[in-house]
């Protein structure tokens, strides 16, 4: 019996992803830090659709945080076949509001916990005939972000990571696909704390449904794309950062989040 691992997945595009994949017949391994929503999470997810779903509450912000992740699937004998790094959130504002410890956290999640979990998963992943990372980055991955600095930079690093460890097992049987959501009906811009009304509105006209980005999402990852944009708009935004000056670009980013 094999399952996919999502983490952040009690609540927003990590819950959605966990209930496309079980739709589709998968069982189901969920992680985060709210026992109380991953448990609701897993007990909808197996009267819906009479699949298993096991979950692990977890700070994935922790460095040992991907060791217990393979221990827990290791004692548990759950063969993952698919690999879904979701979990991630952003602080807002001018960067000098935070301190290096609120920064490093956000990077251990963002950027060095999915790297870890896929160094640490791959050999399992390659036992499989066909097997599956799904990365999730964001389209300010596409550019330098003034109010949302470092969140983007790490965004960055997730999408250029897919592509070039995607190239580099291209020979294996597994394929890595990195999933670019823009505003998603999520709990994101409270957790970043954003106060620019400005960014408020945008996000709310433009705002996707959580459900949608994860029929994307996995539909992308079936199809073996390396690079998914959700939505027609955020496909031009990606498009208008080849084209535009990074100067342009960085005021209109700077304006919207209000430094």
């Amino acid at each position: 019996m094999t399952y996919a691992l999502i983490t952040g997945a009690s609540k927003g595009i990590g819950k959605a992803i966990a209930l496309e994949l079980a739709k589709r017949g998968h069982h189901i391994l969920i992680i985060a830090r709210d026992a109380d929503q991953l448990a609701a999470t897993a007990k909808e997810i197996k009267e819906a659709y009479k699949v298993d779903c096991q979950f692990l509450q977890l700070d994935l912000s922790t460095t040992d945080a991907p060791d217990k992740v393979l221990a827990w699937c290791a004692e548990n004998k759950f063969d993952v076949n698919i690999l879904v790094n979701n979990a991630g959130y952003g602080v807002s504002g001018s960067f000098l509001n935070y301190d290096m410890k609120a920064y490093q956290n956000m990077m251990q999640v963002n950027m060095s916990t999915p790297l870890a979990l896929i160094l640490k998963f791959v050999p399992v992943l390659k036992q499989h005939p066909k097997a599956y990372i799904l990365n999730i980055a964001s389209s300010a991955a596409y550019q330098a972000v003034p109010g949302l600095a470092i969140y983007a930079a790490s965004k960055s690093f997730v999408l250029s990571m897919s592509r070039g460890i995607r190239y580099e097992l291209r020979d294996t049987p597994i394929s890595v696909t990195v999933v670019n959501p823009g505003a998603t009906d999520t709990n994101f811009a409270n957790r970043a704390d954003i106060k620019s009304a400005k960014a408020i509105r945008a996000a709310e006209k433009l705002n996707m449904k959580a459900e949608v980005v994860a029929k994307m999402a996995v539909d992308g990852m079936y199809a073996g794309k390396a690079e998914v944009v959700t939505g027609l708009i955020n496909k031009i935004g990606a498009f208008l950062t080849v084209i535009l000056p990074k100067s342009i670009l960085e005021k209109g980013a700077g304006s919207l989040y209000g430094v």
